[in-house]
């Protein structure tokens, strides 16, 4: 048995891998027309957009990885059909569960994988694009700032923290916000104000309506200085730092996410979309296990044009899939689902008819 599961993994991970690669080319070539005006309008130099390239592939890969499962799946499985070579195993008593486990393992792995890229890759990846279109696409970036940010939270050196309920960008004003500065994890200080303009020409806040208490080893308040008139500070954050360091969720990482949801939660800050991205990043990494579980037994469901059909339907079941995380993502949003059923519905869904799809093939 295991020189067939070597055969059939050979046969499967060779399809996967040329797929993968095909799809990698595919995105980078459609992304980069799609793109091109932008490089062109904001005189973007070569170097830089080869690094912008070079920091999406892992992102590319990741989102070309379940298609090209389900791809080497049907060709893998469907070629052994085609050459009678199935038909050969099923006469030596082989059942077609038994040919599928080192397909079904080799996903599993492959999922955990798309996993552990997406934390330590695609995050960081993501963070270094965008930064690049921060910085350089001015004009018709895909990364717009909005001009009114509600519900921001910064951290700095570990050790100033800056919650705003409500900042706009085109005039520099926030609305309560609260400024917490920490030594070796204790709270030493803290900075609570009505609202903060910046000055440009000082380049410092102006704050209204502030109080500031310091506090000893203790906890204990030690003083406190209360007032309803102006001032000027250097609170240790500039307008760009609001602006530029407010990270999207596909810029962090799975534990750098989580860190971010608890932060906003003791912030008092609403967390459900964070919550459901979240919860999107592990149930998206199984997706390469949903798409075997429903590629294998399309191939097998038709012993004739089983290739054709395989191939067919999957795109269709794949395409229908996708329609489901994205409604799962908007119920989750929205709060109508909490955000494990909003990202595991369309897995659950799928793979209970995967499953059933098995139990009813032939042997």
């Amino acid at each position: 048995m295991k020189k067939l599961d070597i055969y059939l993994l050979q046969k499967f991970i060779v399809t996967l891998l040329m797929t993968l690669l095909g799809f990698i080319c595919v995105i980078l070539i459609v992304d980069l027309i799609e793109n091109l005006d932008r490089f062109i309008d904001n005189a973007i130099p070569f170097n830089i957009t080869m690094k912008y390239y070079l920091y999406a592939i892992p992102w590319f890969v990741n989102i070309g990885l379940p298609m090209s499962m389900l791809i080497a799946t049907v060709f893998s499985i469907g070629l052994l059909a085609k050459k009678n070579e199935l038909t050969a195993m099923k006469a030596t008593g082989i059942s077609v569960y038994r040919i599928a486990i080192p397909i079904f393992t080799t996903s599993v792995f492959i999922s955990l994988i798309s996993f552990e890229l997406d934390n330590k890759w695609v995050s960081k990846g993501n963070q270094l694009r965008y930064d690049i279109e921060r910085e350089y696409m001015k004009r018709k970036s895909r990364v717009k700032v909005k001009k009114d940010m509600r519900d921001i939270f910064l951290q700095k050196n570990e050790k100033s923290h800056l919650s705003i309920d409500r900042y706009r960008t085109d005039t520099k004003i926030g609305r309560n916000i609260t400024m917490i500065a920490l030594d070796d994890g204790i709270v030493n200080k803290r900075l609570d104000s009505r609202g903060i303009k910046w000055l440009d020409t000082l380049n410092v806040w102006n704050i209204t309506n502030y109080s500031i208490r310091e506090f000893d080893e203790l906890g204990a308040v030690k003083e406190t200085i209360i007032s309803n008139s102006d001032t000027i500070m250097d609170i240790g954050f500039t307008p760009d730092d609001i602006t530029q360091q407010t990270k999207r969720p596909d810029e962090l990482s799975y534990s750098e996410l989580t860190e971010r949801i608890n932060q906003l939660k003791n912030n008092g800050v609403d967390t459900i979309k964070w919550e459901v991205d979240r919860s999107f990043k592990i149930s998206f990494a199984f997706t390469n296990l949903i798409v075997v579980l429903f590629g294998l037994p399309l191939v097998l469901i038709k012993s004739k044009n089983g290739l054709s059909f395989g191939a067919g339907m999957g795109i269709l079941v794949i395409f229908i899939y996708y329609v489901f995380i994205k409604f799962g993502m908007s119920m989750g949003y929205s709060g109508i689902m909490t955000p494990n059923v909003a990202a595991w519905m369309g897995n659950v869904i799928f793979s209970i008819g995967g499953i059933l799809l098995l139990l009813v093939i032939r042997k």
